[in-house]
């Protein structure tokens, strides 16, 4: 895509306009042209209501100029795509819901409400936010109306006392459903499941070690949830950690799909073969006199051996003297006025 960027400059009291090529603009500067906060807009682009391209200067994403427009252009603007991105904590849906507070946690827990994002609070506790046009809809539909009014069903009940609560796995499952559409490549998408996995999962899923280096590299930033290492950072992410051993087990599948197919589309990266002779071992260097030759180890599995002379020759290597054959040396040597002597004779 490509377009001109019109941008005004006041020096020393004039102004002065200049034209530009710039095709896309950075998300802080596409949300002010929008009218919605920083937040409001990163919960529209995970909706797919705003769509984002890569910066070819490797900086994140960016905002088509074209796709400003579009928005803009999209019946009700810029109300409607406000009301879109609306998000209410449990007191707000509640009262938008026109229910208890604790029923709107227990409909939550129950995986009846989703989350679209969580926060902590200054207490660190987890606080869910949800799309407000959704509650609406959900209060609205009549085959609801039971679980508005009235004793929750039997089964549900047993649940909640069992300690049930989806709204984690659901807020992830909509999380990755945000990362595979912004995926770009089979590993992308293979790392985006990943990133919901504890380590240990993924290295039992994907062993070779040049893979997990692959995925590694395509891993989508977390959202910030405070510096890393902090509790508050480690509340994060167990919010975004796999838990459940069914959701654990299918997202396993799941990558080692994904891998698979990243596989075949193009191998992971690795470094080139050394170059050895049909049947070549290992030669020796002459060592220190005294020590005899040194062998020089041949490369192996666990890492490089030593890099060959730019002329080809062997590179010899010395090694450590031993601890006591060094330190009787040192006393055969003469000190003080006959070691002056010595090199005045030598």
């Amino acid at each position: 895509m490509s377009g001109n960027n019109i941008t005004h400059e006041v020096t020393d009291g004039v102004e002065r306009t200049t034209t530009s090529r710039n095709p896309s603009v950075p998300p802080s500067r596409a949300a002010r042209e929008l009218g919605l906060k920083r937040s409001e807009f990163d919960l529209a682009v995970r909706l797919g209501r705003i769509r984002t391209v890569p910066d070819e200067g490797g900086g994140g994403r960016r905002v088509a100029r074209s796709e400003i427009d579009r928005v803009r252009t999209e019946e009700g603007f810029p109300q409607a795509l406000r009301d879109g991105v609306r998000t209410v904590g449990t007191t707000e849906g509640a009262a938008l819901m026109q229910v208890t507070k604790a029923r709107f946690t227990r409909l939550a827990r129950l995986g009846l409400l989703v989350p679209v994002a969580f926060h902590l609070n200054r207490y660190r506790a987890v606080v869910w936010m949800y799309r407000a046009e959704e509650l609406e809809q959900f209060a609205a539909d009549e085959s609801n109306a039971p679980l508005l009014k009235g004793r929750t069903p039997e089964g549900m009940r047993d649940q909640l006392k069992e300690g049930l609560d989806l709204r984690p796995r659901n807020w992830r499952g909509r999380y990755l459903e945000f990362l595979l559409r912004q995926a770009e490549d089979p590993w992308a998408r293979a790392a985006a499941v990943a990133s919901l996995l504890d380590p240990v999962d993924v290295s039992e899923v994907v062993r070779d070690p040049y893979e997990r280096s692959c995925l590694n590299r395509f891993r989508p930033a977390p959202p910030s949830h405070g510096s890393p290492g902090t509790p508050a950072a480690q509340i994060a992410e167990d919010v975004m950690t796999a838990a459940d051993p069914d959701e654990v087990d299918r997202l396993r599948r799941d990558l080692a799909r994904a891998v698979d197919a990243a596989r075949q589309w193009r191998p992971a990266p690795r470094p080139a073969p050394r170059a050895r002779a049909h049947g070549a071992v290992p030669h020796a260097a002459p060592g220190r006199r005294g020590h005899g030759p040194v062998a020089h180890p041949a490369p192996t599995a666990h890492g490089p051996g030593p890099a060959p002379h730019p002329t080809g020759r062997p590179v010899a290597t010395t090694p450590c003297p031993e601890p006591g054959r060094q330190r009787a040396q040192e006393h055969t040597r003469p000190r003080g006025l006959l070691r002056r002597l010595w090199h005045r004779g030598s």
